[in-house]
């Protein structure tokens, strides 16, 4: 007997199983890139947000104690003046606003890649 053949001359059985390995693989890596981004996204739009309002705190700090002792007054002052603008980290310069840019494009992949792994899932 032989197998059954359509008309592109391949057997139907190595097409589903071509097409259920190529969704598997999307289904794989963009589940996978879903979790990656929703693991990181709050840790880097949570640091982004500390790293912006720490100057500010400290200022807070610094200028709220008026009676405060001079040279703890100056200690604070030399801290908030060594909080960093930016820092560069392998070639990548990052900056306070740059994190919580980063978290929030983070959360966009999450969710793109919820939807695609969610149609790739259909499809399978």
């Amino acid at each position: 007997m032989r197998p059954r053949v359509n008309d592109t001359g391949s057997n139907p059985n190595v097409i589903a199983i071509l097409r259920m390995a190529l969704w598997s693989v999307c289904y794989f890596v963009f589940y996978f890139g879903q979790q990656i981004a929703e693991l990181l996204a709050p840790l880097v739009l949570i640091l982004g947000i500390g790293w912006a309002l720490l100057p500010h705190v400290v200022d807070a700090i610094t200028t709220s104690l008026p009676n405060a002792d001079p040279q703890a007054r100056d200690v604070m002052n030399h801290v908030a003046g060594n909080i960093p603008q930016q820092i560069t980290l392998a070639g990548h310069l990052m900056t306070p606003s740059s994190l919580i840019f980063d978290g929030f494009l983070l959360m966009a992949l999450a969710a793109i890649g919820a939807t695609i792994s969610a149609l790739a899932a259909r499809n399978m």
